[in-house]
């Protein structure tokens, strides 16, 4: 785990870092200096590239992972970084002559409710295609054991661009449309520095070749475009249906709620970077008993580092919400709809990663599939009569038969499971915390009661997760830093 815990480590540091930069931009930047509409438009443009960007990446960034290890010379695997890089613009091609004879209609259908979003249109395309090759790019990276500089531009980068680009706003120095083209700007720039930098990682020699097992590759690139897409359409499909339903504001106040809630999964995508192409190799190599014990380890270190980040933001959520608008207000439960789903596919561990590695991610992907279909029925049912609170209700219950499913065919296919006795002990000192804090509200300004409240949950939680030794990993982290500072406990 050194290797994992290292990369993890810094990028969980650098993913909190970018997460505190985009909740400066989220709960006070946007609201306040973009408004609610056009913040709506960028979060609905965001998404909706988000969820095509699979089509444009054709998978090419997780095949890229599971079978560049398995290439044993140097020339085959030069061949194979190459068919990565190139292949994707041969779809992209033909998906954007279908988009541009179908583009007045694709366009009549979205904007039926909120005309605003017709103009930016073409912007979303755009910037699918760059997050797909940031991807494609990054991946690159991963799979030299590059994981760090990756993630500081997903994460840091672009949320520190576009506070930049709300500063700019400000003191009007570019206008609402033009912040709109800004955004796709910064990420077309966050694909080419990455770009660069995979290429500095490992120098390219670009040549037209075809993988000797290319009907592999291409079998599981297919079914890793329908995991892709269900993946964003399971995080972001959401937004695009209150589109179609409700007034565009709605968007912003659903993505301030969903935005608080996503932090508690960001552990997940830190240690998720550098564990998946272990897992792959693990995999490859047949080694259960140390895949097991990764998986056990994974999770009960994820529960750990989510449970606290959940914690801390549930007991602060009200005095959270003081700090923006009061039509903000509403998306209260929304956090804890949202935010319950992402801690249950937290502890899974690196669940995904397993299962993306074996022969069953076929019909696990058919089940996701069919549990897309499901997100939209529940939305198409419940927004009407709920509004956003009938949108996350339908996430929540998505999400959660989703990953019950997952972890299915990962116990009894595999024969591995996550859960140990720890598990148990884990959930209950956060239940027991919450207890204790939810209702102790201080008679303090906002930010000083979270500071205050935040610190005596953090001193209870290390504590308690500490004696009850939840995660031995984390212990041996803890009993190293208090030995430097002379603190036995």
């Amino acid at each position: 785990m050194g290797i994992v815990l290292n990369q993890s480590f810094k990028n969980t540091i650098i993913t909190y870092i970018g997460f505190g930069i985009g909740a400066i931009n989220t709960l006070y930047l946007y609201p306040v200096f973009l408004g609610a509409t056009y913040y709506a438009l960028t979060n609905y443009i965001l998404s909706a590239a988000n969820v095509i960007m699979p089509l444009f990446a054709i998978g090419m960034q997780n095949t890229l992972v599971k079978f560049y290890s398995q290439y044993k010379s140097e020339e085959e695997r030069e061949q194979f970084l190459s068919f990565t890089a190139l292949f994707p613009i041969l779809m992209c091609i033909p998906l954007g002559i279908i988009g541009l004879f179908f583009f007045d209609d694709i366009s009549a259908f979205v904007s039926k409710e909120n005309p605003v979003v017709k103009e930016f249109m073409y912007l979303i395309p755009f910037i699918g295609i760059c997050m797909a090759y940031f991807e494609i790019f990054y991946a690159w990276a991963r799979v030299h054991m590059h994981s760090v500089f990756g993630n500081f531009i997903k994460e840091v980068g672009l949320r520190l661009f576009s506070t930049v680009a709300l500063v700019g706003l400000y003191f009007k120095w570019i206008t609402l449309i033009q912040f709109v083209y800004v955004t796709a700007v910064i990420y077309f720039l966050a694909f080419i520095v990455t770009m660069f930098y995979a290429f500095y990682v490992k120098k390219p020699k670009f040549q037209i070749n075809i993988p000797k097992n290319v009907k592999d590759v291409m079998e599981y690139t297919f079914f890793i475009i329908l995991s892709g897409s269900v993946a964003n359409l399971l995080l972001d499909g959401d937004k695009l249906m209150l589109n179609q339903y409700m007034k565009i504001e709605n968007i912003a106040y659903y993505s301030v709620a969903t935005y608080i809630a996503l932090v508690i999964s960001v552990p997940s995508r830190a240690m998720h970077q550098i564990v998946y192409p272990i897992t792959a190799k693990l995999m490859h190599e047949n080694k259960h008993d140390e895949l097991n014990s990764l998986y056990k380890k994974t999770s009960i270190n994820l529960q750990f580092v989510g449970g606290f980040v959940m914690l801390c933001i549930f007991v602060n959520i009200n005095q959270l919400y003081e700090l923006v608008p009061k039509e903000y207000s509403g998306g209260i439960p929304v956090v804890f709809m949202i935010g319950i789903s992402k801690y249950f596919d937290l502890i899974l561990g690196n669940n995904n990663a397993i299962i993306f590695n074996t022969k069953y991610y076929r019909m696990v992907l058919y089940l996701g599939l069919m549990l897309v279909f499901l997100t939209f029925v529940l939305n198409m049912i419940f927004i009407p009569i709920q509004g956003i609170l009938g949108s996350a209700f339908a996430t929540l219950l998505s999400i959660t038969l989703y990953s019950l499913a997952k972890l299915q065919f990962v116990v009894k296919k595999l024969n591995l499971y996550p859960f140990t006795k720890q598990t148990i002990h884990s959930i209950l000192i956060t239940f027991a915390l919450f207890l204790l804090f939810y209702f102790w509200e201080f008679p303090f300004y906002q930010l000083v009661s979270i500071a205050l409240k935040s610190v005596l949950v953090t001193i209870l939680y290390i504590y308690l997760n500490y004696k009850f030794e939840i995660s031995p990993e984390i212990n041996q982290v803890i009993k190293g830093l208090l030995k430097r500072i002379g603190i036995q406990i």
